[in-house]
C-alpha cells in the first residue's frame, strides 16, 4: 500500500462568541446550535491571512457525538477571498462531553477533533485552492479552536 500524502496546508485559530450561541433546540438529528465565530487569522507556507465573521451549525447528535459544519471567509493578506467549509466531529467519552458543556477546558488527549475542508475562490493566485482536498485535526482553547489543515494527495 501507498502512504496518504500529504503536505501542511495552513494553521487556524478562531475566536467563537460562546456568548453569543444560539440555540435552535431538540431536532430530530440532536440538539441544534450555531455558534458565531467573529474572527481568527491562519498561516502557512503558500496560504496567511484573517478569518472573518462566520459560523458553526453544530449538532450534539444522541449518541453523544458532537457534529460540526463550519462556513468562513477568509481574506489573505494579499487582500483575496476565500469560502472555507469544512465538517467533522468531536469525539469524546460522555463524562468529558459533560465537563466540556460546562465551560471546562479539556486536555488534547480527552477528544478526538478532526474535519475535511474544501475551499473556493475566483482569485487568479489561488485557484489551486478549488482542487485541494484537506483534512485537519483541532484543539479546544478557551476563546475557540487552532486547527492544523494538511493537503492531501
Amino acid at each position: 500500500m501507498t502512504e496518504l500524502k500529504h503536505r501542511h496546508l495552513m494553521n487556524m485559530t478562531l475566536s467563537v462568541d460562546f456568548s453569543g450561541m444560539m440555540v435552535i433546540g431538540q431536532t430530530p438529528a440532536g440538539l441544534r446550535r450555531i455558534a458565531p465565530v467573529t474572527g481568527g487569522s491562519f498561516s502557512g507556507e503558500r496560504l496567511t491571512g484573517t478569518v472573518l465573521p462566520g459560523a458553526d451549525w453544530v449538532i450534539n447528535r444522541p449518541d453523544g457525538v458532537m457534529e460540526i459544519d463550519v462556513r468562513l471567509p477568509l481574506e489573505t493578506d494579499d487582500g483575496a477571498m476565500i469560502y472555507l467549509n469544512y465538517q467533522g466531529r468531536f469525539l469524546a467519552t460522555p463524562e468529558t462531553m459533560a465537563r466540556m458543556a460546562k465551560g471546562a477546558l479539556l486536555e488534547p488527549e480527552d477528544y478526538s477533533l478532526a474535519v475535511t475542508a474544501t475551499f473556493e475562490t475566483g482569485a487568479e493566485q489561488y485557484l489551486w485552492l478549488n482542487n485541494v482536498v484537506a483534512a485537519g485535526t483541532g484543539e479546544q482553547t478557551a476563546d475557540g479552536p487552532v486547527y492544523s489543515f494538511f493537503e492531501i494527495g
